[in-house]
């Protein structure tokens, strides 16, 4: 993914603003339509509710006009934006899962410490238990002493202001263990959220990466058609195929009758009982205009049907080049 430059994709990808006028710096508007060939003019003429106005100096297709005539090839591609809007929302999810394993280490850490300092806290009160429970079974007046002062002298204290330990021990180290289940509860607790984020992630890395942004595995076309393909499968939106010169077959239209503004470079249309073979199309204002190999052409309105029949059927026509 790393050898992609994704702005660039969107840069070319997008629509691009009409041009400029050389001439005069005006924005020029759209003249003529083909296919993907825009060709924008400068007329220099404002419309408004009283007709058609020309700036000063100007007339209807004068040489201003034909100098400013400029031909764009418009290749935006508004799935392939739409493929880089998902890959985009995939990678700041997989970080955000990613933060979220990171800060669970970190709490973990802690956690690990915390523990840790509590056993040490169990041992220690086991000792003073220990040595209470010594003390209560002693009899007689010289081992109770030294027991007495052997307490006294674990806990750092005076020994007349020693206070009753045998309880207060038992309730240290019941103190401590309930603090150890709740550490436990919450480490398992925290397992399951990690257990939760790999699902995450892996799920954001197979369906992201494996099905569908993997670019960087080819940098070729067809490996970039092949991976906009294998995500359109996966995530469920239609893909266009790239436009490639000699686009044919896969790109016309089915045998019937297709209105005249549809018609594509490549089909086959039947006029007054003769097919022909649409070399190009062209739409200016509400009329198109398709032009048949071998220099034949036939201006319609653009909605008028057309009559498109199958390759086989026109399989003895002679088409240019032969």
């Amino acid at each position: 993914m790393s050898n992609i430059d994704k702005q660039a994709l969107r840069e070319r990808y997008s629509p691009q603003p009409a041009p400029e006028c050389h001439i005069c710096g005006k924005e020029m508007t759209i003249q003529r339509m083909s296919a993907r060939r825009i060709t924008y003019g400068c007329t220099g003429a404002t419309y408004d509710d009283k007709g058609c106005h020309y700036a000063e100096g100007r007339s209807i297709a004068d040489d201003h006009y034909e100098q400013s005539r400029v031909t764009v090839v418009d290749v935006s591609d508004p799935d392939v934006l739409a493929l880089l809007d998902e890959l985009e929302h995939y990678k700041s999810r997989e970080e955000r899962v990613t933060n979220l394993v990171l800060d669970n280490s970190t709490s973990w850490d802690a956690l690990y410490k915390k523990l840790e300092a509590a056993e040490r806290r169990i041992a220690e009160q086991s000792t003073i238990v220990a040595a209470a429970e010594k003390l209560v079974r002693c009899k007689g007046r010289y081992h109770s002493e030294l027991n007495y002062r052997e307490l006294a002298k674990l806990f750092g204290v005076i020994t007349p202001d020693l206070p009753p330990l045998e309880h207060e021990n038992v309730h240290y180290a019941d103190a401590a263990e309930v603090e150890i289940t709740a550490l436990r509860q919450r480490i398992a607790e925290l397992e399951a959220k990690l257990e939760t984020a790999d699902k995450l992630q892996d799920s954001a890395f197979r369906h992201g990466l494996q099905h569908g942004f993997s670019y960087g595995q080819t940098n070729d076309q067809a490996g970039f058609e092949q991976c906009m393909a294998a995500y359109s499968t996966r995530a469920g939106i239609g893909v266009k195929q790239q436009d490639s010169v000699g686009s044919d077959v896969g790109g016309r239209n089915q045998p019937g009758m297709v209105v005249a503004i549809h018609i594509d470079a490549g089909d086959f249309v039947k006029v007054k009982g003769q097919v022909f073979e649409v070399e190009e199309t062209d739409f200016d204002d509400h009329d198109v205009t398709l032009w048949f190999v071998g220099g034949n052409a036939l201006k319609c309105a653009a909605g008028c049907p057309v009559e498109v029949v199958s390759e086989p059927v026109a399989a003895g026509i002679k088409v240019k080049g032969e």
